[in-house]
C-alpha cells in the first residue's frame, strides 16, 4: 500500500486554506497548513510535504521569499511548489515563476480538477 502524498497548504486566509483542505482531503491527499511564508518553510522542513501550495501575498513572509529560501535548501531544491493567488496578473505570474514556482494557478480555484491535475502532473 502506498502513503497518502502529503500537501502543504500555505495561505494567511483561512477560509482559503480550509477550502483547499477540505477538496485535498477528498481526493486522498494528507494536507497540512501553514498561515505564511515563515512558517510553510518551518512545516516543510519537518513534514517534508510531497507538493507545496503557496498563497504569494501573505504576512511575515510572503510567498515568492518562501519559495526563493525553499529553493536555497537541499531538501526544497527540487520540492515542487504551486502559487495559487488572487493577484493573478501576468507580473505576478512572472515573479513567481522567477521565485522558483513550478506553476500558477488564479484564485478563485472554481475548478477544482485544475488543482488535482497540476499535482498529480508535478508528481509524476
Amino acid at each position: 500500500m502506498t502513503a497518502k502524498k502529503k500537501i502543504l497548504v500555505v495561505d494567511d486566509n483561512e477560509d482559503n486554506r480550509e477550502i483547499l483542505v477540505f477538496r485535498l482531503q477528498q481526493l486522498g491527499f494528507e494536507v497540512l497548513v501553514a498561515s505564511n511564508g515563515k512558517e510553510a518553510i518551518e512545516t516543510a522542513s519537518q513534514a517534508k510535504p510531497d507538493v507545496i501550495l503557496m498563497d504569494l501575498r501573505m504576512p511575515v513572509m510572503d510567498g515568492w521569499e518562501a519559495t526563493r529560501a525553499l529553493r536555497q535548501t537541499e531538501w526544497g531544491k527540487d520540492l515542487p511548489v504551486v502559487a495559487v493567488t488572487a493577484h493573478a496578473m501576468e507580473e505576478d505570474r512572472r515573479k513567481a515563476l522567477n521565485a522558483g514556482c513550478n506553476e500558477f494557478i488564479p484564485k478563485p480555484v472554481m475548478d477544482y480538477a485544475i488543482i488535482r491535475e497540476t499535482i498529480q502532473r508535478l508528481l509524476r
